[in-house]
């Protein structure tokens, strides 16, 4: 079952986010609060799902947000499946590819394809949940170069700032939250932003290969589910990695990202009120 999203921990009720016809899971980070009583400032760093269905609409409301760059973390197959993002005027778009829970085509091949036996010997029996949380995890443990690459480049000139993946929910929302880890959020305020992206307009459309009822079964589409579902445990997996592997946040920062005191102090200096 997909979890309730807690109260927003934004500091004022967040203005209405726009409807976007072909993004999903669009919104601005501005108004996490820090442990330091600072909050991140609005119209700085925003996150969505790919931009590659972007109507000319979408396009020209991204436009207006003054972006100087776009980071999207997917990776080949996620391109030939969805087509790469429409160009934004003036923006840079700078492709940084995740490890990916979706562990591209196969992945795909599966969601779309996969028969009920065949979910079920990979996903059943807490599988699904498992594979999520462990992916969590490697990205962490692996992937601290490419993390450390877009935090630096937040300190130096990239901001304003919008990052995505295909859902905007694992590998965009780990890089979210890894960037606020540096800004010094609550690790609370963290995972309720995370958990946004259940929202109904904000989840990403699960597509099946057949229009037959069984393709979307009720037991098919409970199995595919964990897959989907932005989960409280899958980003605290990740915060306990931090912990197990570096011994907390300030260590992970600086030997893991390589953040100097002086690169965090301009980060915070952008992105913070």
């Amino acid at each position: 079952m997909t979890q309730p999203i807690p109260q927003s921990p934004h500091a004022d009720p967040a203005p209405q986010e726009p409807t976007l016809i072909g993004v999903r899971n669009f919104r601005d980070v501005g108004g996490l609060p820090t442990t330091d009583g600072r909050r991140v400032k609005s119209g700085r760093l925003f996150r969505s799902g790919h931009l590659a269905h972007a109507t000319e609409s979408d396009a020209e409301f991204l436009g207006s947000l003054g972006l100087h760059t776009v980071f999207d973390f997917r990776n080949g197959a996620d391109h030939a499946l969805e087509g790469p993002d429409v160009e934004l005027p003036g923006v840079r778009n700078v492709n940084i590819p995740l490890s990916d829970p979706a562990d591209g085509s196969e992945f795909w091949k599966m969601v779309r394809g996969g028969g009920l036996a065949q979910l079920r010997e990979l996903l059943g029996e807490g599988k699904a949940a498992a594979r999520m949380s462990r992916s969590y995890r490697t990205m962490i443990r692996t992937r601290t170069a490419e993390h450390s690459r877009v935090v630096h480049a937040l300190a130096e000139d990239s901001v304003p700032a919008l990052m995505h993946c295909a859902a905007g929910k694992d590998r965009a929302g780990l890089s979210i939250a890894v960037t606020l880890l540096a800004l010094g959020v609550e690790r609370e305020a963290i995972v309720a932003d995370y958990l946004e992206s259940n929202a109904p307009h904000n989840r990403y459309r699960v597509r099946r290969g057949s229009d037959a009822p069984e393709a979307r079964a009720p037991e098919v589409m409970e199995l595919l589910a964990p897959l989907f579902d932005a989960r409280a445990p899958y980003l605290t997996t990740a915060f306990d990695a931090i912990d197990e592997e570096w011994g907390g946040v300030e260590r992970y920062l600086a030997e893991g990202l390589g953040l100097s005191p002086e690169t965090l102090d301009r980060l915070r200096d952008r992105l913070l009120d």
